[in-house]
């Protein structure tokens, strides 16, 4: 299914969030708190928004994804290795950070991948996750619910694939709560898991350090 939207991924992921995906990744990127030139594992990086985001910040960049065609299409993605995350192919803390973005619930091993970011992760190393959320009440729910459900389907049946832009918004039933992903993160390995809303609840945020 990635490999068949991935032509049109960038633009849609516009299009659904009025370009404001880019901002929430540079906060992401930035609470990392990093020293210049770290070396940060992207996961499910997709066609590499996040992974331009790190370079940008002056980071150095490895992208990973279980998709080809996602790597593929990907600009400026220097260093990229498809695998699946809860099978990465590097060495034990062999990185400062780890990113991946709006991903979790499409992983078939949750925990396991968890374990995974954290084993590849040096002590004190940092992981940096956004994820989708639904506002808690009021207007921001209502209108959440009626654009992702309703609104997203369809500009996706126009602009790329009409099953996929329905699955999707779907997906957001596989996702644990936030508290039952802070707990799995906790057993991976990591500690002072944060997780904080974005944008009134449209989108959330882990940060977390591996344990030392």
């Amino acid at each position: 299914m990635f490999d068949a939207i991935a032509s049109r991924y960038e633009l849609v992921n516009k299009l659904m969030t009025f370009g404001l995906d880019a901002r929430w990744r540079r906060r992401a990127v930035s609470d990392l708190r990093l020293a210049p030139n770290s070396v940060v594992l992207d996961v499910a990086a997709g066609t590499g928004d996040f992974t331009r985001e790190l370079r940008h910040q002056g980071q150095r960049a490895v992208a990973t994804d279980l998709s080809y065609s996602m790597l593929y299409t990907g600009r400026e993605v220097l260093e990229r290795v498809q695998a699946d995350a809860a099978r990465l192919p590097f060495r034990r803390a062999s990185f400062d950070g780890v990113t991946c973005g709006y991903a979790l619930r499409n992983f078939s091993d949750l925990q396991r991948s968890f374990e995974e970011m954290a084993r590849v992760l040096r002590p004190g190393g940092r992981l940096s996750l956004l994820e989708v959320a639904e506002p808690k009440r009021g207007l921001w729910r209502v209108g959440f619910r009626f654009w992702f459900r309703k609104v997203v389907p369809f500009i996706g049946s126009i602009v790329s694939d009409r099953a996929a832009y329905h699955y999707l918004p779907a997906s957001t039933a596989y996702l644990p709560s936030s508290r039952e992903i802070t707990a799995m993160l906790n057993r991976a390995g990591f500690s002072a898991v944060n997780n904080r809303r974005v944008m009134g609840g449209l989108s959330q945020q882990f940060l977390a350090t591996r344990t030392t």
